[in-house]
């Protein structure tokens, strides 16, 4: 049974807030009347309706099951309308109805470039799959505000659509592992990272210097500028400003084309290592200094928002704080509260084990075994060298063939043919205009008209300009596969996690998600219960392996160890 839950509209200010709960049948057509009741009555109303196993419907987690949050009030399972709504825009297994061409006829990209694997209001020129970014405020779609009356129709279009799709069990899958991941973000946001000030701030001050007064440089950026200026020749510039940083180098005689610290590097110059040296505290500051605590540390916690589904491969983004690249510099702060403990739990090699499964590919498999993969495949295919087996493997997936790369992919497309064809295909599929889908059914969203008008050259320059559009698409293709797949497996294991928790909290707490990243979790766990939430994380792993490929010779290793700082878990 679907049970659509809406606040009355303006709910969040007026003191006589109401909320509507109509029950649905499982095709999303309601089955009894709609049910008005006062905010003090929906506790009681939701702990009633969870005695079944019940699936709530919303438009959005953030918008409501926060709310229910700030109540005391958690609920097991939820079907989120705003995500199920942006995997089927794209979803290529979903054949037409009016609700799915209004959805694909809302999108307006006129970029003709191929979006890479970032979140996705992000601009164009931003363009490494590697990058986890903050997505936008305000990058939330869909209606506010919407009736019961119109999530309920919402809920029987989108079912509709997931049941006339070419794999409705794993597209349905989908859905349910989304919205799951809507919950856990917005009872992430609820918990909070622990993260002790204290010890932030002796960090800033042993590595920056005194907190100086707003709008100063604190005095060990402040030596440095001075050093900078000395050795450059050069008493009047600011090395905050790309442009005049780099024209004292030039005037200095060192010919860069950039500041990036790549490039710095390679020059013999005495101006080079307190420049890098600045830099690199530069953005300590600007990251993760005083005004980011002010701004982001409350009560002993690190409260950042997740997007879930905020790339396109499904990956989640954050919003605000970079919650997503805690650096190695401040980890040492994120402290576990008295009396617990932090266990950190990350999936060894994950992407190339999905290509393993999604190629059914025996040898990959084979070589697998065991915690190091590129090790297994060293041994069989590259003499031991396990360098070479990973950039081997890397330069596949993230089609990186050419160079070093590409004279070590023939090796490997020889041992593991299965494997290699996933992403050969995606490629050309790519470079074709075509779309890719992940093992449940998350789509690659289709490319732009101007990208199709591109392929229609000319001339010689038109032509060129045109390869290149494909070969970057087929890049795209080429990882989205293995990156969504991947992302699929990581909101099975959250999802797992989060049941298990659940179950085993049922007469005292056994501990709280806190972070995610990528193939990495946090929890927060009372110290007695370490070795069983350890092992509970462990086996949630093999359980999503099961879930999203079945019984497959292919093992997911995780590993998890319990630390009483976030710094000391690698």
């Amino acid at each position: 049974m679907y049970i659509v839950l809406a606040p009355g509209t303006g709910a969040a200010q007026a003191e006589d807030e109401t909320w509507t709960l109509q029950e649905t049948d499982d095709a999303g057509l309601p089955s009894a009347p709609a049910v008005v009741i006062t905010r003090d009555r929906l506790a009681a109303a939701v702990r009633h309706y969870e005695q079944a196993p019940v699936r709530w419907v919303w438009e959005t987690a953030r918008g409501v099951y926060s709310r229910l949050l700030d109540d005391g009030i958690t609920v097991e399972r939820c079907h989120d309308l705003a995500l199920v709504r942006g995997i089927l825009r794209f979803a290529e297994s979903v054949p037409p109805t009016p609700y799915i061409e209004k959805l694909r006829a809302a999108v307006d990209d006129p970029d003709p470039a191929p979006r890479q694997l970032l979140p996705v209001q992000h601009s164009p020129d931003q363009t490494s799959i590697f990058d986890t970014l903050d997505a936008p405020a305000g990058a939330a779609a869909g209606p506010q505000q919407a009736t019961a009356a119109e999530l309920a129709a919402e809920l029987a279009d989108q079912l509709e659509a997931i049941a006339r799709s070419t794999s409705p069990a794993k597209l349905n899958l989908l859905a349910v592992a989304e919205s799951t991941g809507g919950l856990i973000a917005v009872e992430m946001e609820k918990s909070g990272i622990p993260w002790r000030r204290d010890i932030h701030e002796a960090l800033l001050r042993d590595t920056l210097g005194p907190r100086p007064p707003e709008g100063q440089r604190p005095e060990k950026l402040e030596h440095l500028v001075s050093e900078l200026r000395r050795l450059l020749g050069n008493p009047g510039f600011n090395p905050d400003s790309p442009q005049e940083l780099l024209r004292a180098l030039h005037r200095a005689g060192i010919e860069v084309r950039s500041t990036r610290s790549w490039e710095l590097q390679q020059q013999d110059h005495p101006a080079i290592e307190p420049l890098l040296e600045y830099k690199k505290l530069s953005r300590l500051l600007t990251a993760n200094g005083w005004a980011w605590l002010d701004a982001w540390v409350d009560g002993g916690h690190f409260r950042p928002e997740y997007v879930v589904g905020g790339v396109v491969s499904g990956r989640w983004a954050s919003r605000g704080g970079g919650a997503l690249q805690i650096p190695k510099t401040v980890r040492d702060a994120v402290r576990p509260d008295p009396g617990h403990r932090l266990i950190v739990a990350d999936a060894a090699q994950l992407e190339p084990r999905v290509l393993a499964a999604l190629g059914q590919d025996n040898a990959l498999a084979t070589a697998a075994r065991g915690k190091d993969l590129y090790q297994g495949i060293a041994d069989r295919s590259f003499d031991g060298d396990r360098a070479k087996a990973k950039m081997a493997m890397l330069g596949a997936m993230y089609g990186a063939t050419s160079g070093e790369s590409g004279r070590l992919m023939p090796v490997l497309t020889r041992a593991y043919p299965q494997a290699i064809g996933v992403v050969e295909r995606g490629a050309r599929a790519g470079e074709a205009g075509q779309v890719v889908s992940s093992h449940l059914g998350r789509s690659s969203p289709p490319v732009s008209e101007r990208w199709l008008r591109a392929q229609q050259s000319t001339s010689a320059e038109e032509q060129r300009r045109a390869d290149s559009l494909a070969r970057a698409q087929g890049r795209f293709t080429r990882n989205f596969v293995v990156q969504a797949t991947a992302a699929e497996w990581a909101l099975c294991w959250l999802a797992e996690i989060r049941r298990r928790l659940r179950a085993a909290s049922s007469s005292s707490p056994a501990g709280e998600l806190v972070f995610f990243l990528h193939d990495e979790v946090m929890l927060q766990v009372p110290a007695e219960r370490v070795e069983e939430v350890s092992a509970l994380v462990t086996e949630a792993a093999a359980a999503a392996t099961r879930l999203l490929f079945g019984p497959i010779p292919l093992e997911f290793p995780v590993v998890a160890v319990a630390v009483d700082s976030y710094a000391d878990a690698k």
